[in-house]
Formats: structure tokens, C-alpha cells, sequence
């Protein structure tokens, strides 16, 4: 099979699971991750002699740089615009949230959000993305053993915040935590 050909079923097989990996990283924001995963097949398309012969992981890591690409551009945008003193703030067009505004599980995410990013990767690209440690090592550029670390020190710190933020929740979680037993 041609490099051509092995990318051509790399783009069908993964597209949409790629897709999902960015969407969730931008809270959907349709534009923009229509834009991150053109950008992550272009580079792909310029490295097809690469692609290993599971790509989905080393997808995932191309989209990782992706995102950090974006992001870095969304917060170059957002200081030209607060330069400029053109955004909505400055018009007076705010959102407020409605009384059933909350999320079922909003919590998790909130706890999640106070990780760093490298945390929240590690915890995404095995419940989000359903990788195995092999594959997370993989997207994250690094061996099993530091993958298999990151992801442990990254589940404890999320049950740590949780723990911390949600206490009624983390004494029904954990009932023994504490009494000697656990």
C-alpha cells in the first residue's frame, strides 16, 4: 500500500474520532475545530511516511500541538481585541446563566478544570478518548512507565480537588477514607 493510500484510510477510519478529541478540548466551538482538524490532517498529509501503522494515537498527539497552536492564537486574538476595547464586555452584552443552568456532573468538570493541563490531558485520553496506557504514551510523546505516572498523579490529584471541593460527595465515594479501614 502506498503512503498515499495508508493516509487516505488513516483520514477515513479516524476522522470523526479525531474530530471528537478536538471538539471536546473546545467546548464545540464548530469553527474552530473544524480549523484544528484540517490543520492536524495537513500535517499528517505532509508526514503520511510516518503514520505508524495504529495512527489514532499519534493523531491524537498531532492534535494536542494543534489545539496548543489555536490556543495560543484564541489568546493572541483576545489581547488584540481587549487592546482594542472592542469585545462584548465593552458594549455591555453579558450572559447570565439560568436557575437550571448546572450540569449533571458539572462538578467533575469544574474539579477537572483546576488540574493542570497536563493533568486534564492524561485523565482525557484515557476516559474521554478510551486509550489504553500504550496509546497515551504514544499521543503524549513519552514511554509507558512516565505515561503510566502521569496518569496515576494525575487521578489523584483529580480525587484530591474533589475531595476538597465536594466533600459530601467524596464521603459517599470513599465511606473507609480515613476511618482505618481503607
Amino acid at each position: 500500500m502506498s503512503n498515499d493510500e495508508i493516509f487516505a484510510a488513516a483520514y477515513r477510519e479516524h476522522y470523526w474520532a479525531v474530530s471528537r478529541y478536538v471538539a471536546r478540548r473546545l467546548d464545540g466551538r464548530t469553527s474552530e475545530v473544524e480549523e484544528v482538524v484540517a490543520e492536524v490532517f495537513t500535517v499528517a498529509w505532509r508526514r503520511r511516511a510516518d503514520l505508524p501503522a495504529a495512527p489514532l494515537p499519534w493523531l491524537y498527539g498531532v492534535a494536542r500541538n494543534c489545539l496548543a497552536n489555536a490556543v495560543r492564537g484564541q489568546g493572541r486574538r483576545r489581547r488584540l481585541v481587549d487592546r482594542l476595547g472592542n469585545d462584548d464586555a465593552a458594549h455591555g452584552r453579558h450572559i447570565a446563566a439560568g436557575p437550571d443552568a448546572e450540569t449533571p456532573g458539572g462538578w467533575v468538570h469544574e474539579a477537572l478544570a483546576r488540574l493542570s493541563p497536563s493533568d486534564q490531558e492524561v485523565l482525557r485520553l484515557t476516559a474521554w478518548e478510551e486509550l489504553g496506557i500504550d496509546e497515551v504514551a504514544v499521543a503524549l510523546g513519552c514511554g509507558r512507565r512516565a505515561a503510566s505516572m502521569r496518569l496515576h498523579r494525575a487521578r489523584r490529584r483529580l480525587r484530591d480537588e474533589i475531595d476538597r471541593t465536594c466533600p459530601a460527595f467524596a464521603a459517599e465515594a470513599y465511606p473507609f477514607k480515613g476511618s482505618g479501614d481503607g
